[in-house]
């Protein structure tokens, strides 16, 4: 039964999406907003749903998940492959059951091509060729990802905007799919699947230096709560071996700087200040996306406690009239 048979008979509920650069305060809002509403929150980090990640992804306390259900947090365990493909798929068919129990569905999260695959839909994309891949990571192990990043850049640039040289595994599969399919992935975008359900998107917004002074101030608090700690376990368990090529998902801001630490290619301090740094940077890649493909709704981030229940009130009550 398809998603349009499952929810046919029922009233179509809008679906709020708050989006925007990381520590902008989407987390947050969203949970004030699902508290107002007894709603269920979406989560659109593609960090967040590995069980394995939790300091380095900002995930939710365990009291708050317990207090409002989340989706696709503490799903999938570190080297569990789940795209942004399977994401949109699988967000749709779940956003519909929670329409069919009667309450909203508010997503959350600021992961790209999460968003873009829920708004947008995805076509689908060639599978893998192992040999084709092992050529790629030959060539990248021999050329370096900056050449690879360049040779992208020239295939489709368009792809390109999307991530940069250090998003190896993004990068090998965009110019497998290349190889594969004769195509670029952008041109296979635009075959895609057309979604189901109505969309809202809000991105917070907030002056560049306010937002970088935050990314700060929360790499601090990710180090004081042991990030550190968490890091080390991660690449003990899964990192720290010679027959396998490290998880896709730890090639992540937050844990690969603490890794090169860990290899002593860096000091501490040095880590932490490349984490700020990346992030930073991670930052304006997302909002320079947002604003450049997709339809988003800016509005004020709020800064403080009668902020945040204005802003909430307003969405639930644009949620009620629509």
């Amino acid at each position: 039964m398809t998603i349009a048979e499952t929810a046919a008979g029922f009233p179509e509920k809008p679906v709020l999406v708050i989006t925007g650069p990381t520590a902008s305060g989407k987390s947050a809002l969203a949970l004030n907003i699902a508290r107002m509403l007894d709603a269920e929150i979406v989560s659109a980090d593609s960090r967040q749903i590995y069980r394995e990640l939790t300091i380095g992804s900002a995930k939710p306390s365990c009291e708050e998940l317990r207090e409002i259900r989340h989706h696709f947090i503490n799903e999938k365990s570190v080297g569990e492959p789940f795209t942004a493909g399977e994401f949109a798929f699988e967000a749709w068919k779940r956003i519909a059951d929670i329409h069919l129990r009667g309450k909203h569905a508010i997503v959350s999260g600021g992961s790209p091509l999460y968003i873009e695959g829920l708004l947008k839909g995805f076509s689908e994309l060639p599978a893998g060729d192992s040999e084709i891949r092992r050529r790629l990571a030959a060539e990248l192990a021999s050329l370096g990802s900056d050449k690879l990043f360049e040779r992208l850049r020239k295939l489709d640039p368009v792809q390109a905007a999307t991530l940069d040289a250090s998003k190896t595994h993004r990068l090998i599969r965009s110019l497998e799919i290349i190889a594969v399919s004769g195509k670029t992935v952008t041109e296979l975008k635009h075959r895609n699947t057309t979604p189901p359900h109505v969309y809202h998107t809000f991105g917070l917004d907030m002056p560049r230096t306010l937002l970088y002074e935050r990314i700060n101030r929360r790499v601090d608090r990710m180090i004081g709560e042991g990030l550190c700690e968490e890091a080390e376990f991660l690449y003990k368990t899964f990192c720290n071996r010679s027959d396998t090529e490290n998880p896709g998902s730890l090639k992540t801001v937050g844990y690969q700087e603490l890794f090169d630490y860990f290899e002593g290619h860096t000091s501490f301090d040095t880590a932490v200040t490349l984490i700020k740094q990346h992030t930073r940077n991670y930052a304006k890649r997302q909002l320079t996306f947002f604003k450049n493909r997709l339809n988003v709704n800016w509005v004020h981030a709020p800064g403080d406690r009668a902020a945040m229940e204005a802003l909430s009130a307003a969405c639930c009550r644009f949620l009620q009239e629509a």
